[in-house]
């Protein structure tokens, strides 16, 4: 079992930034493949980033490419996920997931990931 707790949500105006962090706990975090997905109201939860057990490969939604960025410490057992150049649009819940799986297949669906934060909010003001 892997714990997840978010942090570094908030309030701030357009084109500011935020960090989350995701601190793991319970298992070896090095182990997994770690992620973030959001959720808009009213929406479903989507795909934002990911990150290889080592760190060395990321990928990223189309909609975040260039302003987000996503990274971890294996050392300290945490994920962040550097936001930049923030839009109204994206205001939502943001979760940290987990996955323990080698292959990368279907890595923006949700069934793909095996454990989740509770999430922490960000919201955007115009």
């Amino acid at each position: 079992q892997v714990q997840l707790l978010e942090s570094g949500g908030g309030l701030v105006q357009a084109g500011g930034s935020l960090r989350l962090s995701c601190a793991a706990s319970g298992r070896t975090f090095s182990n997994y493949k770690m992620g973030w997905f959001r959720q808009a109201p009213g929406k479903g939860r989507e795909f934002v980033a990911a990150i290889s057990r080592s760190g060395g490969l990321t990928y990223y939604a189309d909609s975040v490419t260039g302003r987000f960025t996503i990274s971890r410490d294996n050392a300290k057992n945490t994920v962040y996920l550097q936001m930049n150049s923030l839009k109204p649009e994206d205001t939502a819940v943001y979760y940290c997931t987990a996955d323990s799986a080698v292959s990368w297949s279907d890595y923006r669906t949700i069934a793909r990931w095996d454990y989740w934060g509770r999430g922490t909010q960000v919201t955007v003001s115009s």
